[in-house]
């Protein structure tokens, strides 16, 4: 599998909350974070790469093992990338989301998941080249996997007009 750099990205794809995505083809992949956090991955060699959306840091049992959680995303998406012939020494991460209101809770869920995965990343030995966290505001993003290039658009506050044109269920 690989993607052509040269190429623009022709597919859109919304990434779900407690959801990973590996495209075979070039990609625009966009998400909305408020204390969520995404992580993209890029093999700067192969020019493929993936995303995933998380909503709390660690699944502490078996039963809560999935993409929901940062831990068995990333190494999930780092496990799709390497079975995809990306190299671990090649890859680069970018963290996004993880923003805090307090009026909203008094845990701050943001910082532990980018706390997180900086951990998961640096542990895994994979280059965090960019960050966009922690902070009050949402953020809508778009990573384009073909060239590793990212739109971080930050919001006051989450409308149901954010997601848009991504109302379909996929």
């Amino acid at each position: 599998m690989s993607q052509n750099s040269s190429t623009p990205a022709p597919i859109d794809y919304f990434l779900k909350p407690g959801f990973i995505y590996l495209p075979a083809k070039p990609t625009a992949i966009s998400t909305v974070l408020g204390s969520s956090v995404a992580v993209s991955l890029w093999d700067r060699s192969l020019k493929i790469g993936g995303m995933n959306h998380f909503l709390y840091p660690y699944a502490d049992t078996k039963e809560k093992a999935t993409a929901q959680y940062g831990n068995i995303a990333i190494v999930t998406l780092i496990r799709m990338m390497k079975s995809n012939g990306a190299d671990l020494s090649k890859m680069r991460a970018q963290i996004f989301g993880g923003a805090f209101n307090p009026k909203e809770s008094s845990r701050n869920v943001g910082r532990e998941n980018f706390k997180a995965a900086r951990d998961i990343l640096n542990g895994s030995r994979i280059k965090i080249i960019s960050e966009d966290i922690g902070g009050e505001l949402g953020r809508k993003v778009v990573f384009n996997t073909a060239t590793c290039e990212i739109v971080i658009l930050k919001v006051d506050r989450l409308r149901n007009s954010d997601w848009y044109p991504y109302r379909s269920e996929r």
